[in-house]
């Protein structure tokens, strides 16, 4: 079963372990894929480029970057940089590793959202302009070619829009569209050991969601940047991931100790009913 494997973008995520631990599976036989984000390279570009990021807060009290033309254009540039930065990394560990975005081979593509559903001063308002998409589709032929040649996939944002433009994509929601089309388990790396029940108390980890019940529990758990993973996590088993792990990008071999018994396991029978 494939691993796929998402290693967040924000400055406390250090990369090195995982792909150490990418390394040594991949090794091992084991298949994987790894999805990146690349939050932090982006607003460093932005910041060098004197462009005033824009985040904006959905009617779901999800935030996220607003991608105007100019931040798409420094989106695109600073996750090319990440992408290469990581395929060099890994290559350098002994990984086979072949750098994709989603553009490439169409590896993810779907609907523009040229505007957005957003909350200012408490009111819901429309805003326009924006440059990024919904996940349709994945193309798994590209993905399951290059394993079966004994690549190791690294792919990030942006993805291609059905009208032949690239936009922007979270890149959680990227990597639960890729594990739920293989019908894998996903790793979802961040920078805190998984989902807390008391977000400002690490000694309430969650450790297993498996029924609707223990769902509706972690989903009002999470809050702030955990949404987003939460949200990342029940897309990809619905659309066939087997298993959801939310775990410490900066344990000891971060990626095998998520698939023992470290951070939030949720599995598909939580959804059964929700």
């Amino acid at each position: 079963m494939t691993v796929v494997v998402k290693i967040g973008g924000a400055k406390a995520v250090d990369p090195a372990g995982a792909v150490a631990d990418v390394a040594d599976l991949v090794a091992d036989g084991e298949p994987v894929v790894v999805v990146h984000g690349g939050s932090t390279a982006v607003d460093d570009l932005l910041d060098r480029l004197g462009i005033e990021p824009t985040y904006v807060e959905t009617p779901d009290g999800v935030v996220g970057r607003f991608t105007d033309e100019a931040t798409m254009e420094a989106f695109t540039m600073a996750m090319g940089r990440v992408n290469n930065d990581l395929v060099a990394t890994m290559r350098a560990a002994g990984v086979d590793a072949v750098g994709l975005s989603g553009v490439d081979g169409g590896l993810v593509t779907g609907a523009r959202k040229s505007a957005v559903r957003v909350i200012e001063n408490g009111t819901k308002k429309i805003k326009r302009g924006d440059h990024s998409g919904t996940i349709e589709s994945v193309n798994t032929g590209l993905l399951e070619r290059l394993l079966g040649d004994g690549y190791t996939p690294v792919a990030g944002p942006p993805m291609l829009a059905n009208d032949g433009v690239a936009v922007n994509t979270d890149a959680d929601r990227m990597a639960a569209a890729v594990a739920g089309a293989l019908g894998g388990r996903l790793v979802v790396l961040t920078d805190v050991a998984g989902v807390y029940a008391d977000p400002d108390d690490p000694s309430t980890l969650i450790e297993a969601v498996t029924t609707p019940a223990e769902y509706d529990a972690l989903d009002d758990a999470a809050e702030g940047f955990m949404i987003k993973k939460v949200m990342a996590a029940t897309e990809a088993l619905e659309r066939g991931a087997t298993e959801v792990v939310v775990a410490d990008a900066n344990a000891d071999a971060p990626v095998t100790a998520a698939l023992g018994e470290s951070g939030t396991h949720i599995h598909a029978s939580a959804l059964e009913d929700t």
